[in-house]
């Protein structure tokens, strides 16, 4: 089979009619396992800056008391109500930091948004996706290093800000490059449980680092090795050893897998001309694979709905649940596990039944169980460990297999750009589900009612999805 003129090849070995994925290899040839392994790796090592810097650890430190001005502190500290001045003080100030934290990080995904499908499609001409995957992680290494240096002051709030939002665009146009790669390590009968074990690596070794950070830096007064607090030093130290986890568990991906040949279709332009050149193959991707272009917009609202059940979990299970500080960190722990086993099994289930079944069940899955949290919210803990796991199972499966379906519907030679607008379309919407979060609460006038809104963003994701032609699965 050669891409060149795929015409002539049996429809049933073919994942779509128009240069279809895998067309330049036969859907059985066999994929060195090493390679699965070193590919996934890197979302094992990836896991350091999603779960540790972006959502459990060092975010939260950016918004502790370290960084709100002292004479605050010390006035919330006097101050025998709960509910006086000074502690009103503190929570404004605390107000400020969140929101300077997420401008940060809205002001990154803008970026991202601007340069991912751009930067994945001179990859794909050039034939350096593993070069730039590489440069890329490696620019979030030391940035993630360079955290090290956020003293737990006031006056390192914005320096804290600054790396985190360097590394989260550094990170996600690392992901456009690491995505496209998963054509390289899979064939249309394997893609489903490839991804699926990425993704679940992903989650499991977020598990592992997180118990080690938590037990031997964070819990009690500097955890297990009694590590010092004063300035924030535990938590600068975890940004070390995310670094250098990040840059152990990349480097597999970069020695094992082996790199793409220049894509002679793509033409060689200058960085601002790749925007019109873009613009032309968003055009030429609608009419020969529009199929693909309806999954970005439907994927972009559920996906951003996947988000925000992880997002906002962590608050509502404090909120509305009354859960401490630990035991959100434990739920997060297991809340994980569940999602990674899930993943990983979905895989299976991906390349049997295809990627849209996988993510139609998961969509529905996670609606029920949003819905069933909203409604026994007065029960309390038990309704939130049992609904919140629940939700955790879909959510795995469901975002690994959008990663596949896209894979299995995106022209031969033009996954890096079409991943890298997988990445802009997401970031296009990504204010969706925290702003509905937001507007429900106010308008129901209890923290809870922003489930209906994480529901709402769901459901109209599936709603999109449901008219989109579900691709061709390989014969089996």
């Amino acid at each position: 089979m050669t891409g060149a003129d795929p015409r002539g090849v049996d429809d049933d070995a073919l994942v779509t009619t128009a240069s279809p994925l895998f067309a330049d290899s036969a859907t059985d040839r066999r994929i060195p396992r090493g390679w699965v392994v070193a590919w996934a790796a890197w979302d094992w090592g990836g896991a350091a800056f999603n779960a540790v810097i972006t959502t459990f650890v060092f975010t939260v430190y950016l918004t502790s008391s370290l960084f709100v001005s002292p004479s605050i502190v010390a006035a919330r500290d006097a101050e025998t109500s709960g509910s006086g001045p000074a502690h009103a003080a503190y929570d404004a100030a605390v107000a400020v930091l969140s929101s300077g934290l997420a401008w940060g990080v809205g002001l990154a995904g803008a970026v991202v948004a601007l340069l991912a499908p751009v930067l994945g499609q001179r990859t794909d001409g050039s034939g350096r996706r593993k070069l730039w995957l590489g440069v890329n992680t490696g620019v979030v290494v030391l940035v993630t290093a360079s955290m090290f240096f956020v003293v737990g002051e006031p006056s390192y709030f914005l320096l804290g800000v600054a790396l985190v939002a360097i590394g989260t665009v550094f990170y996600e146009i690392a992901t456009v490059n690491y995505n496209a790669m998963l054509v390289q390590v899979s064939t249309p009968k394997t893609v489903g449980r490839v991804s699926g074990f990425g993704w679940g690596a992903g989650y499991l070794g977020g598990i592992v680092l997180l118990l080690i950070v938590y037990f031997g830096m964070v819990t009690g007064s500097g955890g297990l090795l009694h590590v010092p607090t004063e300035d924030g030093l535990n938590i600068r130290i975890i940004a070390l050893i995310a670094a250098a986890w990040t840059l152990i568990f990349s480097l597999p991906v970069l020695f094992v897998v082996p790199e793409i040949p220049p894509n002679a279709r793509t033409p060689r332009v200058g960085f601002f001309r790749s925007y019109a050149v873009l613009v032309r193959d968003i055009g030429r991707l609608w009419k020969e694979s529009r199929n693909t272009v309806l999954f970005l917009i439907a994927s972009a609202l559920f996906r951003d709905g996947l988000v925000g059940v992880f997002t906002f979990g962590g608050i509502l299970a404090q909120g509305t649940f009354g859960f401490t500080s630990g035991q959100v960190i434990i739920f997060a722990i297991a809340a994980n596990v569940v999602a990674g086993v899930s993943t990983l099994l979905s895989g299976r289930l991906d390349d049997r039944f295809g990627p849209k079944s996988v993510i139609v069940t998961s969509l529905i899955g996670l609606i029920v169980a949003g819905l069933a949290v909203f409604f026994t919210h007065d029960l309390g803990a038990a309704a939130f460990w049992v609904g919140g796991l629940v939700l955790c199972l879909f959510v795995g499966p469901a975002q690994s297999a959008s990663r596949t379906f896209l894979a299995r519907v995106t022209p031969a030679g033009r996954e890096g750009e079409v991943f890298g607008l997988y990445a802009t379309t997401g970031r296009a919407v990504s204010f969706l589900a925290p702003t509905l979060f937001a507007v429900f609460v106010a308008v129901g006038g209890a923290q809870y009612w922003g489930i209906l809104a994480i529901v709402l963003v769901l459901a109209a994701g599936l709603a999109l999805l449901l008219p989109v032609q579900a691709p061709r699965r390989s014969a089996a």
